[in-house]
Order: C-alpha cells, then structure tokens, then sequence
C-alpha cells in the first residue's frame, strides 16, 4: 500500500518532530518537514505532499500568507491544507476543529489521534 504524503510547516523544529515521529508510527504516512515559512512552497513543489499541516503563525510570513502561495500554484492548488495554531484553543475551536478560509484549523497542543482522523479522511 502506497503511503500518502504529508508536508509539515511549522517554524519549532520539536513540533514537526514530533508530528513526522507520531504520523511515520501508523507505517500509513511519509512525511517531510520544513520549519522555514520562505521555504514551504519549493519544499511543497519538491515533495507533492497529498496534504499539508501548516502552522498559522511563523516568522517571515505566517501560514495565510503561504496558503495563498500553495493555492495560487498550479500543481499545489488542490492539496488540503490544514491549519495548526496555538493561539486558540481546543475548547474555542471545537474537537472537530473549524473551517477557516475553506481550511480546517486544528489547536496546539495537536490531539494526535484527532489529527490522524482527520488525515485519514482527507486523503481517502
């Protein structure tokens, strides 16, 4: 069985450590990593992840911004971006997340069974 990729952005190395660590566990994803915002977008053309984890708030550019680079791409527009913040909480967003700018945004400290639910849907 074919692995679905998984790009994560996020600018704190131990956080997309500990998400490439927890998603390569279910043997169900490979995964790639990127802790640079200005870097997201080669990374993502590069790798041709089937669904992208980006954090919201990053130096040099936050995640909106990169959202709106990966869209306007032609071979990125179609991939599934899922927003990952700690400026709000679970309770605030709710356990199944919310829809922001057609994007699911899903709170830090991420639940990491909620968040393989959530990719296992996404890339079905």
């Amino acid at each position: 069985m074919e692995k679905s990729r998984v790009l994560v952005v996020d600018d704190e190395p131990q956080i997309t450590h500990i998400i490439r660590r927890v998603l390569e566990r279910t043997s169900r994803y490979e995964v790639r990593t990127e802790n640079e915002a200005a870097h997201a977008l080669a990374a993502a053309r590069e790798f041709q992840p089937d669904v992208i984890l980006l954090d919201i708030v990053m130096p040099g550019a936050d995640g909106g911004e990169v959202a709106a680079r990966l869209q306007r791409d032609p071979r990125l527009g179609d991939v599934p971006v899922v927003f990952l913040t700690g400026i709000v909480s679970e309770d605030e967003i709710g356990a199944d997340g919310r829809d922001i700018a057609g994007k699911l945004l899903m709170a830090k400290p991420i639940k990491f069974d909620r968040l393989i639910d959530r990719l296992d849907v996404l890339v079905a």
